[in-house]
C-alpha cells in the first residue's frame, strides 16, 4: 500500500485490490456480483486512492490470511475463525475493552476458539492504532543482579517501558503485563487487563509430585497482537488473533529455551539425572517430562491444547484439502516441524511451498522493536530519559 499525499487516503495497489476482489467472489460463489464490485472498487481507488472492505470481504480476508500463514501448523480449521469487525473503535480505552472482550470470547472457560479483532485500517499518516505487546497476554521480565532475569527474559524491554509509563509489577516470575496501546490522538497509554480475562494453568506432572513445587504456569490463550494484517492492498496494524496452543510451544520454547524460562537444569536436577555432560541426553529426558506436565495440566484444567503428533497429522490433512481445492499451501519447514521429536512426526519428511501469498499476517521491523519496548517514546518519557542521561 502506498500513500496519496494530496488527499491523505491510503493508496491501494489496484492490481492487488482487484486480485483480492476476484478471489473473494470466486471462493464465496458470488460471481454474479463481481462486475459491480470491481467497478465500485476501481472507481473508489481512482477518486480517493483507497477503498473500504465490506464486512464480508474483511471476514474472508482474515480467514484466508490465517490459511496463508506459513509458520502456523494449526490451519486445518481456518474457516472457523471468529472475525470481530471493530474498525469503528478508535479511543484507546475502548480498544483495551475490546481486547478484554476478545480474550473472554476466545477463552470460553477453557474451550478455546480462534478469534480475530480488527481495528481501523492504516491511512496516509500511518497506523491509526498500535498494540505494542507481542501478545495480549505476556509475562513480565525484571532484570536481577547476579541472576539474569526474574520472569520472562523476552519481555525485559516491554516491561521496562510499562514501568516508565507508571506500571508497578510485583516482581514475580509470572506477572501479567499491561497492554501498551498507541493512537495518533492519544499517544501511548497503559491499560491493565482484568485478571478475570486471563485464564492461567498451574503446571503439575501426572507422576512426579515435586513438579508442582517448581511454581510453573502458563496462560491459556496465545493471542498474537503485533502483526500487520494485509488484505487486498490495505493494511490493518492492530488485529490481534489467536488459535489454541500446541504443547511444545509452551513446554519447549517458552519454558525450556535458555533465553526464556530455562527450566531444564532444575528439572534435570530434581529427576536425579547426570547433568555433567550433554552426552548423557539429560536435556532430552527432562524436556519430555516438562511437556508431559504441560499436556497433563491443560487436560486436567479442561483447557484446549493439542500435541505435536496430533497436530502434524491434522496439518497434512489441511495440505491435502488445499491441494484438492487447487491451491498451494505455503509452509515454513523450520516452523511447521515441531521443536521436539521432529523426525517422529510426518511433517518432517517432506518439503513445502515457500511462496507467501496474500492476504497474510506480516511482522515488520518496527513491530519487533515495539514488542521489545524499543521505539518512539512519549515526549514526557523522552524528556525524563534525557534528564537522567
Amino acid at each position: 500500500m502506498t500513500v496519496d499525499q494530496v488527499n491523505g487516503r491510503p493508496v491501494a495497489d489496484p492490481h492487488e485490490a482487484e486480485h483480492f476482489v476476484r478471489q473473494f467472489h470466486r471462493e464465496t460463489g458470488r460471481t454474479d456480483s463481481l462486475g459491480a464490485r470491481l467497478s465500485a472498487v476501481r472507481r473508489e481507488i481512482a477518486e480517493t486512492g483507497g477503498y473500504v472492505h465490506t464486512p464480508e470481504e474483511l471476514a474472508f480476508g482474515a480467514r484466508v490470511a490465517w490459511r496463508n500463514s506459513a509458520r502456523c501448523i494449526g490451519r486445518l480449521y481456518w474457516r472457523s475463525l471468529v472475525v470481530r469487525d471493530r474498525r469503528h473503535v478508535t479511543r484507546l480505552d475502548e480498544v483495551a475493552a475490546e481486547c478484554g472482550e476478545h480474550l473472554r470470547l476466545a477463552t470460553r472457560g477453557g474451550q478455546i476458539r480462534p478469534v480475530i479483532t480488527i481495528f481501523g485500517q492504516d491511512d496516509a499518516h500511518g497506523p491509526r492504532t498500535l498494540i505494542w505487546n507481542e501478545q495480549l497476554i505476556r509475562y513480565a521480565g525484571y532484570p536481577s543482579v547476579g541472576k539474569g532475569c526474574t520472569g520472562d527474559p523476552r519481555s525485559l524491554g516491554i516491561t521496562w517501558l510499562a514501568m516508565r509509563l507508571g506500571w508497578r509489577g510485583r516482581g514475580g516470575r509470572f506477572d501479567v503485563l499491561p497492554l501498551i496501546l498507541q493512537s495518533r490522538d492519544e499517544g501511548v497509554r497503559l491499560h491493565e487487563l482484568d485478571p478475570g480475562d486471563v485464564l492461567e494453568v498451574p503446571l503439575a506432572h501426572p507422576e512426579l509430585d515435586w513438579f508442582g513445587e517448581l511454581g510453573l504456569r502458563w496462560y491459556a490463550v496465545p493471542a498474537i497482537s503485533h502483526m500487520r494484517l494485509r488484505i487486498g492492498g490495505l493494511s490493518y496494524s492492530a488485529a490481534p488473533f489467536n488459535g489454541w496452543y500446541m504443547g511444545t510451544e509452551i513446554g519447549v520454547r517458552d519454558l525450556c529455551d535458555t533465553d526464556r524460562y530455562d527450566a531444564l537444569p532444575e528439572v534435570g536436577r530434581r529427576l536425579g539425572l547426570d547433568t555433567s555432560s550433554d552426552r548423557t541426553l539429560w536435556r532430552d529426558r527432562a524436556l519430555v517430562e516438562v511437556n508431559r506436565a504441560v499436556l497433563h495440566s491443560f487436560d486436567r484444567a479442561g483447557v484446549s491444547i493439542t500435541d505435536h503428533h496430533t497436530e502434524s497429522e491434522r496439518f497434512l490433512k489441511h495440505v491435502a484439502r488445499e491441494e484438492a481445492a487447487g491451491r498451494s499451501c505455503p509452509a515454513d519447514w523450520s516452523w511447521i516441524v515441531p521443536p521436539m521429536s521432529g523426525a517422529l512426526t510426518p511433517v518432517f519428511h517432506r518439503a513445502y511451498d515457500e511462496t507467501r501469498p496474500r492476504p497474510d499476517f506480516h511482522l515488520d521491523a518496527e513491530a519487533r522493536r515495539r514488542a521489545q519496548g524499543i521505539g518512539v517514546l512519549p515526549d514526557c518519557l523522552c524528556a525524563a530519559e534525557a534528564l537522567e542521561g
